[in-house]
């Protein structure tokens, strides 16, 4: 091969030997992949040859993955050779207006001609279906004969086959053929091959939010504050880390607040890690799970006799945990026996076992947690509003999970990598298109929700001899709901709502990706994603 093309970037695409001179081989493969962030440049490298060997991609990290993809030799071995070689980078698949190009003996009028040749239009319709598209001519074929640029190139042989399918993040695009008849199944098996052989290294580089990519607003605080169950960067979660790290030295009691299922006992066993007690007991006791008639006896012990069941003398919570921290759990739901005499242990710092003649020291300190408005509680004379006022001295509130989407793909990680391990299950990874899902949907349940879906995931993953948990994984019931005829939950009520909305604008609008992102304020990228999580086909 003499001449060949490749490109890069937003939705870019890909020329072929149309405008390249005594190309030998009938279709040279264009690249395609979404850029992050690169700048706008020209590079024209007229006399220095693409050579060498090329690491492969298993002896290389993501950073060397970065430099693999922009290194010219990627560009000459996979366009077989090429005397001339250009590679274009595109922000904007319907604007079509070149970011930055690199070449090799091309100059810049013929990178602009290149880039101006093809067909977006197809490109669009790949990406949509993630299905190759071939055509022998795509200027006589009823799918395409209403594009403009097959019009106005006169556009021929047309072979495109996506980047990965979960969704495709890119194109291989091969426009034009040496031989009359378009392209054979030979040519297509060759270009799908090299697809999936290029879709891994694409992902790496393009998967939401890369670690190296993310700003962790966390780092700083975590220096003075060890909290590795606690997962994420957000800024919501380094503000409640920030508070907790100021606290947790000190010897003062501490109200944690937040919906259920947000981590509230990690952050309590965290504030009980970072502070003088941390090698005292940890007790947690759950208020709401206690029976009224034993909740004294719970929290402070009792003496032999003192009710049915003390058969014998019975140490409480408060003595289980002397020396170290004691965590009540759902504080909001105390009876009122119990609060007033927890407000005892808390101005006095003793307490009385049940059946007791004298007082018992207490060397504890209390965290309380609560998901329900405690104010409403004292306004409904359910809680007492003395006891309120001596919990709420120093309240952290641990942020909801819709308050921390930038978490999620790192606590999918991280949930994935731990249910392997408990269940003793070879190690797996979580697609990018799960991530994206996950990100995306709706968790009532916040973080405990979350977990126990991709817990579950895995384990279907792993009934399929899967090593990488796929969206049906994680959301099963969304392809079985429409069929048993049971009353939808509130995510699978969300996603269908999501998908019946977004169908309506895209047909409303004939199915323009780029207007129908507009008119929801979304990135483009984030509509093509949300297409195939979907499951729309026009």
């Amino acid at each position: 091969m003499d001449d060949a093309v490749g490109v890069g970037g937003g939705h870019g695409v890909g020329d072929l030997e149309e405008h390249l001179d005594a190309v030998e081989r009938a279709h040279p493969p264009l690249l395609e992949a979404r850029g992050q962030g690169l700048p706008a440049q020209q590079l024209h490298d007229q006399e220095r040859p693409a050579v060498g060997e090329l690491p492969q991609i298993e002896d290389v990290d993501d950073a060397g993955v970065a430099d693999l993809v922009d290194d010219p030799r990627l560009l000459h071995e996979a366009l077989g050779g090429a005397r001339r070689a250009a590679q274009l980078g595109v922000d904007d698949l319907d604007r079509g207006a070149l970011a930055y190009w690199r070449g090799h003996h091309v100059t810049c009028a013929e990178a602009a001609t290149i880039r101006e040749s093809i067909s977006r239009g197809i490109i669009a319709r790949t990406l949509a279906d993630g299905r190759t598209v071939e055509t022998p001519s795509a200027l006589d074929d009823t799918r395409f004969e209403d594009l403009g640029s097959v019009r106005r190139h006169e556009i021929q042989a047309v072979l495109c086959a996506p980047i990965g399918t979960a969704p495709p993040i890119g194109v291989i695009y091969l426009q034009g053929t040496v031989r009359p008849g378009g392209f054979d199944a030979t040519d297509r098996q060759r270009l799908e091959l090299f697809a999936r052989q290029l879709a891994p290294i694409a992902d790496r580089l393009l998967a939401p939010r890369p670690r190296a990519a993310l700003t962790d607003h966390t780092q700083e605080v975590r220096q003075r504050f060890r909290c590795p169950n606690l997962i994420g960067r957000s800024r919501a979660l380094a503000h409640v880390l920030q508070e907790a790290s100021l606290v947790a030295p000190l010897d003062i009691d501490v109200l944690i607040t937040g919906p259920a299922g947000t981590g509230k006992t990690a952050l309590a066993r965290a504030l009980a890690e970072n502070s003088r007690r941390a090698g005292g007991p940890f007790v947690a006791i759950n208020c709401a799970a206690i029976p009224e008639t034993l909740i004294e006896s719970e929290l402070f012990g009792a003496e032999r006799g003192a009710h049915s069941q003390a058969n014998r003398r019975l140490p409480g919570k408060v003595a289980a945990a002397e020396g170290g921290t004691l965590l009540l759990d759902e504080i909001g739901d105390l009876p009122a026996s119990g609060q007033a005499k927890l407000l005892h242990l808390l101005q006095a710092r003793e307490y009385h076992p049940l059946g007791a003649t004298s007082t018992i020291r207490a060397d504890v300190r209390i965290i309380s947690a609560t998901n329900v408005d405690l104010r409403q509680k004292v306004a409904a004379r359910e809680f007492r509003e003395d006891l309120f006022y001596r919990l709420h001295v120093v309240p952290l509130a641990m942020p909801g999970l819709h308050e921390r989407k930038d978490d999620i793909p790192e606590l999918v990680e991280h949930v994935c990598a731990e249910a392997c391990r408990r269940h003793d299950l070879p190690a797996m990874t979580v697609s990018r298109r799960a991530q994206l899902a996950c990100r995306d949907a709706s968790w009532p349940g916040h973080v405990r929700e979350l977990a126990h879906a991709i817990e579950a995931a895995v384990i279907r993953a792993h009934g399929e001899r899967s090593t990488v948990v796929l969206e049906h994984h994680v959301f099963p019931a969304a392809d079985r709901a429409a069929d048993d005829g049971r009353r939808a939950t509130f995510h699978e009520a969300t996603r269908d709502f999501q998908r019946r909305y977004l169908l309506e604008l895209l047909e409303a609008n004939d199915w323009n990706v780029a207007r129908t992102a507009r008119e929801l304020e979304l990135a483009r990228a984030h509509v093509y994603n949300l297409i195939h999580a979907l499951g729309l086909r026009r």
